[in-house]
């Protein structure tokens, strides 16, 4: 029996829910000793090297052949940096200089990691993948078990140092609670995925892989609380709050005040399989779906044909409801092999998105083009929106642009503050916009999104954030032009009732969010959430805010959404 252990830990939580359970951690990345002697057969430990990169290259791409959605796509791209060439070149030449094969591997690896950090943005997002890949060749040339979670035999709470898309691709989910690992960040894969499959998730748990396997643990995410050894009050808090959840998701009504004010809730998607993943789901439809996924890892752009089928599917697995197309969100940080840009010292600054069109007109134009195909072989009309736009200029840009391509519904991403200042002027060229909140508080707050330790700078409480939001909200009411949220901040029940006091029209979030969310509008008229949102607005810091809005907030939403 395992001694009770009544610490608490804190961390990030994802999602509202709640598990309590046995701990399964994760087997630990292979150490490299850095002073190994030199191979004796250089060809033969360059050989070595090569057999067990592709070995985890082919395990990889086979896992993303059984995956789904956007699991799929990035096990695929993380497949791709295990046969990359330049990598392979790298560890080739450590081995001829005389170092051993799994510190050549090591080596290669940590000076591509390094430079995918300093590039930040989507590269910085991709070293644990890339990491992923060092510890599974190093394993296989060491002849130890591959790392990440062990098989199951019980349901438990899976802790980790980090979780790489391999990892949670192998995961049992029938047999996962929760998720805890220690770092990590909200917006890393493995957070991303735990939001969008509903299991709760608490990331960046200081000690959490000093955790025992077989500890008894309560996971909380939505209070970010890791009890470990926890007594019969935190257990029946946790039933609780699973009963309730549940219960909610009965609520299939569109979403709405109290007094009946339509707000509609939608869902991020990544993919076709994404979309008919939720063809049930109580979803209005889908506020962002990310069409970079179907041109990552790849040598050249799809044809207009693979994208034109690709979003014919989409619209025809929604059936009618709301889809919001952005058009590709990549270049300069999401580099493309068929989009080659000079080195950026600041990619995320740089040519990225809607900016691609300086270079790379037709690549715009070919999507466009075949989600007009799409529209019309479904006879549906989706909404479409360029990424990263920061003039009036360029919001009538590409609205011209995609109006002769065919496209009746346009609209543009407001997450550049200069957007969101001169939003007045912007509802003016478009039929729509949608807040990207996480890019918008990056850009806002001079943060890098992907730096864990700088999430409080990131919060979507920051007074600054929410002054921009306001900003364009109130433009969109006054110019008659929708404004919706698509950044995950719209996931949050308190935020979300911000932002239907600010005036925003719809709600963009992962599936599992959107029951919840639901639950809190109901429970408030149109009039309390302006309230809220004055109060929230009126707050000096991030804390300020959000306790100011939540003063205001029903008791029993509160309670039952567990929002402190």
């Amino acid at each position: 029996m395992t001694t009770p252990d009544p610490r608490e830990l804190h961390g990030f939580g994802v999602g509202r829910g709640a598990a309590v359970g046995p701990v399964a951690r994760a087997h630990p990345a292979p150490h490299v000793a850095q002073d190994l002697p030199a191979p004796l057969d250089l060809e033969a430990a360059k050989a070595a090297a090569e057999a067990s990169f592709a070995a985890v290259g082919k395990g990889l791409q086979a896992r993303a052949d059984e995956a789904a959605g956007t699991l799929a796509e990035v096990l695929g791209a993380t497949a791709l940096m295990a046969k990359d060439p330049a990598l392979l070149a790298q560890v080739r030449t450590r081995i001829d200089g005389g170092a051993a094969a799994v510190v050549a591997v090591d080596r290669a690896i940590t000076e591509f990691s390094d430079m995918f950090l300093a590039a930040g943005g989507y590269l910085a997002e991709r070293v644990t993948d890339l990491r992923s890949v060092r510890d599974r060749v190093v394993a296989h040339l060491e002849g130890l078990p591959e790392p990440g979670v062990p098989t199951l035999s019980r349901p438990s709470v899976v802790v980790a140092d980090d979780l790489a898309p391999a990892d949670t691709a192998a995961l049992e989910l029938d047999k996962v609670l929760a998720i805890v690992i220690e770092h990590g960040g909200p917006t890393g894969h493995t957070a991303i995925i735990a939001g969008q499959l509903g299991i709760p998730c608490v990331v960046r748990v200081i000690g959490a892989t000093s955790l025992q396997d077989g500890v008894e643990v309560a996971v909380d995410a939505a209070t970010g609380t890791v009890v470990v050894g926890p007594d019969d009050d935190v257990r029946q808090r946790v039933e609780a709050r699973r009963t309730a959840l549940a219960a909610l998701e009965q609520d299939t009504a569109p979403g709405a005040t109290a007094d009946g004010h339509a707000v509609a809730l939608l869902a991020n998607i990544g993919t076709a399989e994404d979309a008919e993943r939720i063809a049930d789901v109580a979803v209005e439809g889908v506020g962002l779906f990310r069409t970079e996924v179907l041109f990552l890892g790849r040598t050249s752009a799809p044809t207009e044909d693979e994208q034109a089928e690709v979003y014919a599917r989409v619209l025809t697995a929604l059936g009618g409801r709301k889809v919001v197309i952005r058009t590709l969100d990549a270049g300069a940080d999401k580099p493309l092999a068929f989009v080659t840009q000079a080195g950026e010292e600041n990619p995320a600054l740089g040519v990225r998105g809607f900016r691609l069109v300086r270079t790379a007109e037709d690549l715009l134009r070919t999507q466009l083009a075949a989600i007009g195909r799409a529209a019309a072989q479904t006879g549906q009309e989706p909404w479409v929106m360029a990424p990263m736009v920061a003039t009036v200029d360029e919001a009538a840009q590409f609205a011209a642009i995609a109006r002769d391509c065919g496209v009746r519904t346009v609209g543009v991403m407001v997450e550049v503050p200069s957007a969101a200042l001169r939003a007045r002027d912007v509802v003016q060229e478009v039929d729509f916009v949608s807040l990207g909140t996480n890019d918008l508080a990056q850009y806002t707050m001079a943060t890098d999104r992907l730096r864990g330790e700088l999430v409080d700078l990131l919060d979507p409480w920051q007074p600054a954030v929410l002054d921009l939001v306001a900003i364009t909200a109130r433009a969109g009411a006054e110019g008659g032009t929708p404004v919706g949220v698509c950044g995950e901040s719209a996931a949050d029940p308190v935020m979300a009732l911000v932002l239907t006091g600010m005036g925003v029209t719809s709600l963009s979030m992962s599936p599992a969010a959107v029951a919840g969310v639901r639950f809190a509008l109901g429970r408030h008229s149109l009039e309390t959430c302006q309230r809220i949102a004055e109060a929230a607005t009126a707050g000096r810091t991030a804390t300020e805010s959000r306790a100011a809005a939540l003063e205001l907030v029903d008791p029993q939403v509160r309670e039952v959404l567990a929002l402190g």
